[in-house]
């Protein structure tokens, strides 16, 4: 039963995501404002997040001091990989479906591992078969995102009814342009995102307390969405929370996405390495395309699926080639010793 844990928080983990675009999408059809939405959830994840590196990270052995210029880098950071990204995020779902978010999100790895390249702080070797498959995954990448961007294909009939929510959305993806702009919006937060979690990596090296890194990221973005929600939103009847779906949207992605799947993802990274959580990726797109078609009624496009299948594919290329280097790394490192060494730093230098 131990060894199936690891599994068991990574489908949980998956599971929250795709709920996290489902619910993020039926409250957008709802029509709540995407940007008092993504503010919401970042106060109720900072109000989470706070308290627990104030806890857990305040008996250091190696104390741990932020100067301002390191916070400024943090604020500037988290504005960029999470205040600009999620609110585009939000948009973009606005603007196209749930089936499309969860497919573009795969192109992440293949879109980091390129500014990983262009920044120096990842080596391609073209003479390697890893080398030449992570050329090939990040054109892939751009395929799969080609695809779902400007193909939409046949309407795949899986289920035999129609309700309003169907038709709404048919409405919605009749509009080419609304599509379009939504999946560019979609690529270009991934690749900030993606961008995003490379410079961590060097911020990380300056305040390596990474608990107190992620809150104070999340408090900064809170403190960055209540100004953009402010700015675009000044009725004050939209920000108003009953308790309805509205509620269950913002607490669900304050609590379980910031909360829960911070500590999974750190424990099965523990457990089974940094490569392991990012195999499941693709295991939230197949819920998130379920879950649209028989809970929101979306259509479902062959040009999503062929897309997102492609991307997928971008994914394990990425995966497979950096493990054939690790494997490559671990035969060559002598002695024993210092390959766990090595092996243990970059572990601990992986973004959470």
């Amino acid at each position: 039963m131990g060894e199936l844990k690891p599994y068991l928080a990574m489908f949980v983990v998956q599971l929250i995501y795709a709920g996290l675009t489902l619910l993020s999408k039926a409250v957008f059809n709802g029509g709540m404002n995407t940007f008092v939405f993504i503010f919401y959830r970042q106060v109720i994840g900072a109000a989470i997040l706070v308290p627990l590196a104030l806890i857990l990270e305040k008996k250091r052995v190696v104390p741990v001091s932020l100067s301002f210029l390191t916070f400024c880098k943090i604020f500037v950071s988290s504005f960029f990989g999470l205040t600009l990204t999620l609110n585009m995020q939000a948009i973009a779902l606005v603007y196209t479906s749930a089936t499309l978010a969860a497919a573009i999100v795969n192109s992440l790895p293949a879109s980091a591992f390129f500014f990983a390249v262009l920044l120096r702080m990842e080596k391609v070797n073209i003479r390697t078969k890893g080398g030449i498959t992570k050329i090939g995954s990040v054109f892939l990448c751009l395929v799969g995102v080609a695809t779902v961007a400007f193909y939409k294909g046949p309407q795949l009939r899986i289920v035999h009814y129609h309700n309003h929510h169907s038709l709404h959305h048919e409405d919605q993806f009749s509009s080419g342009k609304r599509w379009i702009l939504g999946s560019l919006l979609l690529l270009l937060s991934v690749i900030i995102w993606s961008l995003w979690l490379v410079i961590q990596a060097h911020i990380l090296k300056i305040y390596p307390a990474k608990l107190k890194f992620t809150s104070l990221q999340c408090l900064s973005s809170s403190i960055q969405s209540f100004v953009i929600a402010i700015t675009f939103e000044r009725d004050i009847e939209k920000w108003k929370l009953g308790w309805d779906m509205k509620l269950l949207a913002v607490v669900y992605c304050g609590t379980l996405v910031t909360g829960l799947i911070y500590y999974l993802q750190a424990w099965a990274i523990q457990k089974r390495g940094p490569v392991f959580p990012a195999m499941w990726n693709p295991l939230s797109f197949l819920i998130a395309t379920t879950g649209s078609i028989f809970l929101l009624g979306e259509p479902l496009r062959f040009g999503s699926v062929l897309g997102g299948i492609v991307l997928i594919l971008s994914l394990y290329s990425v995966l497979w080639a950096k493990s054939r280097e690790g494997v490559s790394h671990h035969q060559n490192c002598l002695p024993i010793k210092e390959c766990v060494e090595v092996k243990t730093e970059a572990t601990s230098m992986e973004p959470q």
